[in-house]
């Protein structure tokens, strides 16, 4: 990718500018290629939040939004790093190359793989910027690469998850490559295989398709799931392959400078007791979306000690608070049921609130017009539905 000295100069003085304004200056900058620039300086202004030791570093390149939207950020890269560890890896669906660069650290020699010639000309000039000589840098596509290469002791993959029409894809054989297709192949040349797939991905499902899941990762960043991580192991490296219920599954929550952690089995998912519960107690809680998105939910009650409200309600309550739950932390102010006088009395003079819907049959657009009331302020309703069936609405502020 060429970029002309005053292409480059425009960029380094506008890049906090902003983009729309820019692109509606073109005719005042002849000699700027202003298409090239508007991608630039848009993917340093996304850097300064999704990969900031990137946005620090100068000239480097970045790609069209589509591939900056997919890529990871570099919370997710940086833990994704801290699960491998070796001499050699090969990253089959390069990218942009964030995965590949913050894996890279881990390994003494890499090999890049990427069927987009534009990205391979990011890359070649970008992992040099950022002191990454040991990564080899080739455009050829990463599933005929596989057929061919050496083995080596981990291999990454990240498959694209749209469709032909632009949609997303959730399940492993419609991403492009099927994962799950080459799962033999994958470990007779890996000895570990990392695959990154799309939260939106049926779990189950996965375990399900994928024949040597060694360990399952899910990533949430601020409360949002970003990534579902599979830990594949053939019985040549790892004779103790587990059963398919008893995989760890590790919850991951980057949170305000935390990480919340959870680690459970399906197996004991499924043979743990809960206790439930009709009365609301001091404090309420909400599992992060990792554990929710893992379905971690009994075992969350039983480890914390807290009473669920519903088997179909993943909120619980106790009137100790519990200061290590994993998850958003509550003190209840108020409950009622669905009646006219009861709901007055406990909105009284609320204009605005943070409203969520748990096993309830109203959605949060019909609650909320139906209640009268804005989103946002401090104080965070739930609606849902108690043990005894009860249909309530539960008053809350941040503990």
């Amino acid at each position: 990718m060429y970029l002309s000295p005053e292409t480059v100069l425009f960029i380094r003085e506008h890049r906090n500018d902003d983009i729309r304004s820019l692109a509606l200056q073109a005719k005042k900058y002849p000699q700027v290629d202003m298409s090239s620039a508007i991608v630039q300086i848009a993917g340093w202004q996304a850097a300064a939040s999704k990969i900031p030791s990137w946005h620090a570093t100068e000239n480097l390149l970045y790609p069209r939004h589509l591939s900056l939207e997919q890529c990871s950020s570099e919370i997710t890269a940086l833990y994704k790093a801290s699960l491998a560890q070796g001499e050699t890896l090969v990253d089959l669906t390069g990218g942009f190359g964030i995965d590949c660069a913050f894996l890279a650290a881990r390994f003494k020699t890499v090999t890049y793989i990427e069927r987009q010639k534009e990205l391979c000309e990011i890359a070649a000039h970008n992992f040099p910027l950022l002191g990454l000589k040991q990564i080899r840098v080739q455009n050829a596509d990463g599933v005929e690469y596989l057929q061919t290469m050496s083995p080596t002791d981990c291999i990454f993959l990240d498959p694209t998850r749209r469709n032909e029409h632009g949609g997303k894809t959730v399940a492993i054989s419609d991403c492009e490559p099927n994962a799950a297709a080459l799962e033999e192949l994958l470990l007779e040349k890996g000895q570990q295989v990392i695959i990154k797939l799309s939260p939106m991905l049926d779990l189950s499902l996965a375990i399900r398709d994928m024949k040597h899941v060694s360990e399952v990762h899910i990533i949430s960043v601020n409360n949002e799931c970003k990534e579902l991580l599979l830990m594949l192991r053939s019985e040549k490296t790892s004779p103790m392959i587990l059963p398919t219920l008893s995989q760890p599954i590790v919850c991951i929550n980057f949170a305000n400078r935390k990480i919340q952690r959870f680690v459970f089995t399906r197996e004991a998912e499924q043979s743990t007791d809960c206790s439930y519960t009709h009365k609301i107690g001091t404090y309420l809680y909400e599992p992060n979306a990792s554990i929710l998105k893992a379905g971690a939910f009994r075992n969350i009650a039983s480890a914390f000690h807290l009473s669920k409200l519903h088997p179909n309600s993943h909120l619980y309550t106790s009137d100790e608070r519990i200061e290590e739950f994993p998850g958003r932390i509550f003190r209840v102010t108020g409950y009622s049921g669905l009646n006219k006088k009861e709901l007055k009395n406990l909105l009284n003079e609320v204009d605005k609130a943070n409203l969520t819907v748990r096993n309830f049959p109203q959605s949060v657009a019909e609650l909320r017009k139906r209640l009268k009331i804005a989103d946002g302020g401090d104080i965070y309703l739930f609606a849902t539905t108690l043990n005894d069936e009860r249909k309530i609405i539960i008053r809350c502020e941040k503990a």
